[in-house]
């Protein structure tokens, strides 16, 4: 007896980060000694303090049991307690809290939560890669955004026509932004709530970097006034706290929203494994100087390979929050052609920026997820191939 996929499962586009790992595997497979700048992968350990309590709650018998459907009270309040205390956002954990099994399972999720076939969504792009399964889960149509540089890689919604603002339902922002690093201000978040209420079009904010920023804080889309009344945020503990591998996060804002949410994933989970949540209250109640440290240890690293990459006559468009650099692609490539490139001549992984969007296409993302010296030894061995003119 033969099963093949469903024509659901065959319509998903390509998981590009797993076709970009099966080419550094096939290069590592060589015995080349590979520094791979291409994943989104923290590469810190988990802050003690929350391996500690994640240890002591394994060991208690009552966490063994199913969690409540919608996750723990005890962690949506300490949600609703971290959006306080970092953002002085207003939160209601009985009816504006989802808890996720990390924040793309919510991401991908939520158009067929809110969205009916056929409906519209419109997606930025570039873009992180995964929302697009979301779009084809749900069987629903795709309305692209571009990000400009010229922009600041904010979009601009005059670019929006009137039909599409017409029959979109449903918008999708990441700020800080992967893959080009581009934050948000507080004029652009009006805009879009204006934006929102003028053309009924939810706002979903992936606020997945919200802990890393260069120089400021990156600002919340909840704490733009009446955001709530218009959309939700995705945090996700992965990257603030070097919980990846943990799968743990959480939607706040609009309660119809978060209702949605909610009804959903009663017929697709029993929340998540109630030690992990566990744990999470304590990285959300916890001390906080491990998020300084490690914004501290990305500005060092980000510093380190564009400051080697400029010695090579390579310029990054000046990021300001993420652990990503954005770096344009030599005159006469294309994104993956360059990418391919350096990973043949001189064992240097890089995402092409055309997975993201065919906006992208112009640049590579750069993950400032090794060593310093790791980082400046890429600069010089791609330095080597002579692609860039030196100022």
């Amino acid at each position: 007896m033969e099963f093949s996929e469903s024509n659901i499962l065959k319509s998903l586009p390509t998981q590009f980060f797993a076709t970009l790992v099966k080419k550094v595997n096939a290069k590592i497979a060589t015995g080349a000694d590979v520094i791979n700048l291409g994943q989104g992968n923290p590469d810190q350990p988990t802050p003690e303090n929350i391996v500690a309590a994640m240890q002591a709650e394994v060991a208690k018998s009552e966490n063994h049991k199913y969690s409540p459907f919608d996750g723990l009270a005890d962690l949506k309040q300490s949600v609703a307690n971290f959006y306080k205390r970092e953002y002085d956002v207003d939160i209601d954990p009985d009816t504006e809290v989802a808890i996720l099994g990390g924040s793309k399972t919510g991401l991908v999720e939520l158009p067929f939560a809110v969205l009916n076939p056929g409906d519209t969504m419109i997606l930025p792009n570039p873009g992180y890669p995964d929302y697009l399964s979301g779009v084809e889960l749900a069987k629903v149509n795709l309305e692209l955004l571009p990000l400009k540089e010229k922009n600041n890689f904010l979009p601009d919604y005059a670019e929006i026509s009137a039909a599409v603002k017409d029959k979109a339902k449903l918008l999708y922002l990441n700020y800080p932004n992967n893959p080009t690093g581009a934050v948000a201000t507080p004029e652009f978040f009006e805009k879009t709530v204006q934006f929102a209420n003028d053309n009924q079009i939810g706002i979903v904010h992936d606020f997945a970097y919200g802990a890393l920023g260069y120089h400021n804080r990156p600002l919340s889309f909840l704490q733009t006034k009446g955001a709530k009344d218009v959309g939700i945020e995705f945090y996700t503990l992965s990257k603030t706290y070097n919980m990846a591998g943990w799968r743990i996060g959480f939607a706040v804002g609009n309660a119809q929203m978060i209702k949605a949410i909610n009804h959903l994933q009663d017929h697709l989970f029993v929340s998540v494994f109630p030690a992990i949540q566990r744990a999470a209250i304590a990285a959300l109640n916890g001390s906080q100087s491990s998020v300084k440290a490690l914004n501290d240890l990305y500005s060092e690293r980000r510093v380190a390979f564009e400051k080697a990459a400029a010695e090579i006559g390579w310029h990054a468009y000046p990021a300001k929050g993420s652990f990503y650099s954005w770096m344009p692609v030599p005159t006469g490539y294309t994104s993956e052609r360059f990418a391919d490139l350096l990973l043949e001549k001189a064992a240097v992984a890089v995402a092409p920026g055309v997975g993201f969007g065919t906006a992208g296409d112009k640049f590579v993302r750069i993950g400032l997820l090794t060593s310093p010296a790791r980082l400046q030894a890429a600069c010089v061995r791609i330095g080597k191939l002579n692609l860039f003119k030196k100022d």
